[in-house]
């Protein structure tokens, strides 16, 4: 077992609330009179401006793009230490995340205060509580962003890629452990991370180290952003292209597949989560369209 249960459950339940949560705000950015006039889902305009204009079926490319290339440039950034520019870039990409999710439900001034006041508390004063809060908070608003520019083919298609990647990136090349190292150490981290020691979360301020060393005392409990933002996104689509209870069963197959994962992973060793999740996703999607067949 990756980790033991109390820690495996509240992983998993965090990343249960963060896709629940998620979908709640792509929901609310459904413009429902445009969308009863057009015949299909229309989204409100964002509080951050437009979103890019890409075409559906193909939009998957410029995403993968977009990832390989911040890859590179946060690895440039690691090599020469320059943390204050990891921090700023970091910073904003907060920011905005945050400011588009808070303004489902509030108004955009405030979202903005308010996304500004606990980005910079993220970033220069970290802990548990303010982690945890903003990475629950933070994918509805990339949701919100690309889930308009996706159909259920491209998303399916980003789903693989990344799973592919996820896999190369963590088992062969190994960038991402570096990369998770290195913004944990720089307490920037992009995802969950939960300290514990002896089965218990520790909340006050703790050097985090997720190297899986057999005697370390203190561990963590580490899901990186994309874990959690790529199954929201594929959940969202369906939510926009099939029907809301249809994307609801998503998020459970989702998190059956990362549970699948911490319950059989070896503690000592780093693994990609994106292949078993994006495999709970499928078969979220195929569960939702066999019981739509019957009911």
């Amino acid at each position: 077992m990756k980790h033991n249960l109390r820690i495996t459950l509240l992983v998993l339940s965090l990343f249960l609330l963060a896709q629940f949560f998620g979908l709640a705000v792509v929901y609310k950015y459904i413009d429902a009179e445009k969308s009863l006039a057009t015949g299909k889902t229309e989204f409100k305009q964002l509080p951050i401006g437009e979103r890019p204009s890409v075409e559906e079926k193909t939009s998957y490319v410029p995403i993968i793009l977009a990832i390989l290339f911040g890859t590179i440039v946060l690895l440039v950034l690691i090599k020469f230490k320059l943390n204050f520019i990891w921090k700023g870039w970091f910073l904003i990409a907060v920011v905005l995340s945050l400011a588009v999710s808070l303004g489902a439900f509030m108004s955009k001034e405030i979202a903005f205060f308010l996304a500004l006041f606990f980005g910079i508390w993220k970033i220069f004063r970290p802990n548990f509580w303010i982690q945890t809060l903003t990475e629950v908070v933070i994918y509805g608003g990339l949701a919100a962003i690309f889930v308009p520019m996706l159909n259920i083919m491209s998303v399916s298609i980003l789903i693989i890629l990344i799973a592919i990647y996820d896999a190369y990136a963590v088992w062969k090349s190994k960038h991402m452990i570096t990369l998770a190292k290195s913004q944990a150490q720089a307490k920037i981290f992009a995802g969950l991370l939960v300290p514990y020691k002896d089965g218990h979360v520790l909340t006050h301020k703790v050097k985090q180290d997720i190297t899986p060393q057999k005697h370390r005392k203190v561990r963590t409990a580490v899901l990186g952003g994309g874990d959690i933002g790529f199954p929201l996104i594929f959940a969202g689509v369906i939510l926009k292209e099939i029907g809301l209870w249809q994307s609801m069963i998503i998020p459970f197959f989702a998190m059956l597949g990362l549970a699948l994962l911490l319950w059989y992973g070896n503690e000592h060793k780093f693994y990609p989560a994106m292949p078993f999740i994006g495999a709970g996703c499928f078969v979220g999607l195929a569960v939702g369209w066999l019981l739509g067949l019957l009911i």
